[in-house]
């Protein structure tokens, strides 16, 4: 079948498109704590099936937050052409963030104004999901004498690291047979994603001593301590994390330099309790805590990140009477970056020619996603995402995906199913 068939077939299933992005916004698989992740594995295995691909649900047993209340169940859909070919696999997280204040429409009614569909997860990823499914339906439809197999996967847990999703599945060997992956987030249709910064989380807590507040000399402040630590990331962590930039394509431009964020922040008396009226006791704090979140470049390496914030530790510890600390790994990711001759990206990039009639642009994301997993523990590194949507509309209310939006990328999708497999 010509390019042009293939692409009046997903044209003709708009409808079908549409109600199927509005079906999975109105499942809501809030992540936290990870609620109706077996109702939209179930939805989407029986249409799949119904396509002629088969399914296995994965639960994630073990895997951080997985419960009998709440299980990790994991979606891979499968269909072979009886051809020896390549397997291409489209990847898409099914969870979403908490909803949040300030939404003017209902989050999980799918609703359709216009060319958008509103909802949380509308376009990280839901839209982009329902896309890699109707290009594999319509490149199936036109395309009897395809070679080779194609995956769709719905993984759990992304949104919190993944590792209830496409880690296990990695560590499980799941991706070993696999040759091409795809993983639709909102990048934009006209951009090939490439990779993601590194990233480093750490718990720093600053000791004291208890003592009554209304002597505080003899005692001694944690949370003064902590002040320090953050004059001290101030005035002389952040100006030198500025001036480290790369080579790497991030979006938007501010993060084509290190970045550090202050997560959180804790010290002394414990949080109330909602409708908790009662006062504080008067006690010096004797701890304090903050996580810090620090997104590195391709050009850094993780011990150097690590050890500027130990420096910043220990010059105070040289400075200040009594100042002791201790800092706790939380979470850990190296940067990665797809070659941009690699056999995916070329063909995304073709794709994106012929259906929008321009060059596709090459990005990275400035946050991680599951391509991580992919390529440390899956060891494939032919892997990038690309899919419909804005990516700063993802986790604000009002979420939107544009349709037109939707139907090319799932064009430019099919025509890389044409490409490799075709």
């Amino acid at each position: 079948m010509t390019h042009s068939a293939i692409l009046a077939e997903i044209s003709a299933r708009r409808q079908d498109l549409i109600g199927l992005t509005q079906d999975l916004i109105r499942i809501p698989t809030l992540n936290p704590p990870g609620q109706n992740y077996r109702v939209i594995c179930d939805y989407l295995a029986a249409r799949l099936e119904l396509a002629g691909f088969t399914t296995q649900f994965i639960r994630a047993h073990g895997a951080p937050g997985d419960s009998d209340a709440y299980p990790r169940w994991n979606l891979i859909a499968r269909i072979d052409s009886g051809r020896a070919g390549d397997c291409v696999h489209f990847n898409s997280h099914h969870d979403v963030v908490e909803v949040g204040n300030g939404w003017t429409r209902d989050p999980f009614g799918g609703e359709l104004d216009g060319d958008r569909i509103y909802g949380r997860g509308a376009c990280d990823m839901k839209g982009g999901l329902a896309a890699s499914i109707i290009a594999a339906q319509a490149f199936l439809a036109t395309t009897p004498d395809w070679r080779g197999s194609i995956e769709i996967s719905a993984t759990a847990d992304e949104e919190s690291g993944g590792y209830g999703g496409v880690a296990y599945l990695a560590k499980a060997g799941h991706y070993a047979h696999v040759d091409h992956v795809l993983i639709p987030e909102p990048l934009h249709k006209d951009r090939i994603c490439l990779g993601h910064r590194g990233v480093w989380w750490a718990e720093i807590e600053t000791h004291g001593r208890i003592a009554h507040g209304s002597m505080p000399f003899l005692g001694d402040s944690a949370i003064r301590h902590m002040g320090a630590v953050l004059e001290e990331i101030e005035h002389r962590l952040y100006p030198l994390l500025a001036r480290k930039t790369t080579a790497m394509p991030v979006v938007p431009e501010g993060a084509r330099q290190s970045t550090l964020n202050i997560n959180s922040i804790h010290g002394g008396a414990r949080e109330p309790e909602a409708g908790d009226t009662s006062l504080p006791a008067p006690c010096v704090a004797d701890r304090c805590r903050i996580v810090i979140d620090r997104r590195y470049l391709i050009e850094e390496d993780i011990a150097q990140v690590k050890q500027e914030i130990t420096d910043v530790l220990e010059r105070l510890r040289a400075q200040r009477p009594n100042f002791s600390y201790e800092i706790k790994d939380l979470f850990e990711v190296q940067p990665t970056m797809t070659a941009r001759d690699a056999p995916v990206v070329k063909s995304t990039a073709a794709a994106i020619q012929s259906v929008l009639h321009r060059a596709a642009d090459y990005v990275v994301s400035p946050g991680t996603y599951d391509q991580k997993h992919i390529d440390r523990i899956g060891r494939l590194h032919n892997c990038i995402a690309y899919g419909p949507g804005l990516l700063h509309l993802a986790h604000q209310p009002d979420e939107w995906i544009g349709v037109q939006d939707m139907e090319d990328s799932a064009k430019v999708m099919a025509l890389v199913l044409k490409d490799l497999l075709g």
